[in-house]
């Protein structure tokens, strides 16, 4: 089977390089992997730098969503998985900002890194609220969309049980 370049591209990106063909829970691979990426990119240019990685992974997922799904009657197949990296990232956001302000490791704030992933597969799995209204699009809008709300949610989730620590426990 011939592919062009086009269908390639927007295969490799929407899966994360095959990631979103990894079974059981493609959805849930995709986030693990988010991990290390966010690491990465954190490494090489700091907070800002993963800062902007964010909205430009989220136009790039939302382009190869489209493409990806151009055609088929399933809008929201498993295997795109870019959605999850990027709302990922987003509930990682108080986590590497706090680790950068007070100047330590990122793996220093490991329970942050737990506490992101965690929260975001469970705001992304059971589609709370706005969460689910924009699952309901049936678009590369609502593929994404989704798993930006969800990743809001729980980066105010990783912001209040830090504030709990720090203000309650320790």
């Amino acid at each position: 089977m011939k592919t062009n370049m086009k269908d390639w591209w927007a295969h490799i990106t929407a899966t994360v390089f095959y990631v979103g063909h990894l079974k059981p829970a493609p959805g849930t691979w995709g986030s693990l992997v988010a991990l290390p990426m966010a690491w990465a990119i954190y490494m090489i240019g700091g907070f800002w730098l993963f800062a902007l990685a964010i909205p430009a992974a989220y136009i790039k997922g939302y382009y190869a969503t489209k493409l990806f799904t151009a055609g088929k009657d399933d809008h929201d197949p498993s295997e795109v998985v870019i959605d999850e990296v990027v709302g990922q990232w987003i509930a990682l956001l108080p986590v590497i900002y706090g680790a950068q302000m007070m100047g330590v490791t990122l793996f220093t704030l490991w329970p942050g890194w737990i506490a992101a992933f965690v929260l975001f597969r469970w705001f992304d799995i059971t589609k709370p609220g706005f969460v689910g209204k924009a699952d309901q699009r049936n678009d590369a809008t609502g593929v994404m969309l989704d798993d930006v709300i969800a990743g809001v949610f729980a980066a105010i989730g990783v912001v209040s049980l830090a504030s709990i620590y720090h203000q309650v426990l320790m």
